[in-house]
C-alpha cells in the first residue's frame, strides 16, 4: 500500500468538532480531547493556538498545533524553539505511517516559521510517538513529572532536533 498524500492546511470549525470527538484505546487516551466540543472550537479557532491539520487523500488524518499549546505545566520551555503538538487519528495510528506524518510536519515548520530548533513533548508512556520522533533525530532533553495531570498523564519527555 503506498504511503498517503498529505497535506497540511489551518483548521476549520468542522475540522475541530470531527477531531474533539476522537477516542483512542489505552493508554492512549490520554490524547483524548475530554472538553465540551463547543469549547474546543473555541480553543483551537484562536489564532495563538497555531492550529492546523493534516490530511491523508483527502480525509483528515491529525492536527497540530504550533507554539504555547503545546508545551506542558512543570517543563522547562526555557531554550528558544518551536513547540509542536501532533494528534493522529485513532484509526490511523499503529499502522508504521507515524514518520510520514512527522517528516511532513517537519517540512511545513521549516517552510513556515523561523529556523531554529524543533521540540515536541510526549507522555512518557506513548512509546511509539518516542520512537518514532527519536528516529526522526529528535533526542530526550528531559522528563518532568507536570504539577498537574495534562490530557489524563502527568509524566512527559521533552525531545528536541538540531
Amino acid at each position: 500500500m503506498p504511503d498517503p498524500e498529505l497535506l497540511i492546511r489551518p483548521v476549520t470549525e468542522a475540522d475541530v468538532r470531527d477531531f474533539a470527538t476522537w477516542r483512542h484505546e489505552a493508554p492512549y487516551d490520554v490524547y483524548d480531547i475530554t472538553h465540551p466540543v463547543d469549547e474546543a472550537v473555541e480553543y483551537f479557532l484562536r489564532p495563538t493556538t497555531g492550529s492546523h491539520v493534516i490530511e491523508a487523500d483527502g480525509e483528515l488524518a491529525g492536527f497540530i498545533t504550533f507554539g504555547a499549546d503545546a508545551r506542558v505545566p512543570g517543563g522547562d520551555y526555557s531554550d528558544a524553539a518551536l513547540d509542536i503538538g501532533l494528534g493522529i487519528k485513532p484509526e490511523l495510528t499503529g499502522r508504521g505511517n507515524g514518520a510520514g506524518y512527522v517528516e511532513a510536519v517537519i517540512a511545513f515548520a521549516r517552510a513556515t516559521f523561523e529556523l531554529g530548533p524543533r521540540r515536541v513533548t510526549i507522555a512518557a508512556g506513548n512509546g511509539r510517538a518516542l520512537r518514532v520522533w527519536s528516529r526522526r533525530g529528535f533526542n530526550e532533553t528531559q522528563r518532568f513529572t507536570s504539577p498537574e495531570p495534562v490530557m489524563g498523564s502527568d509524566e512527559f519527555v521533552v525531545l528536541v532536533d538540531g
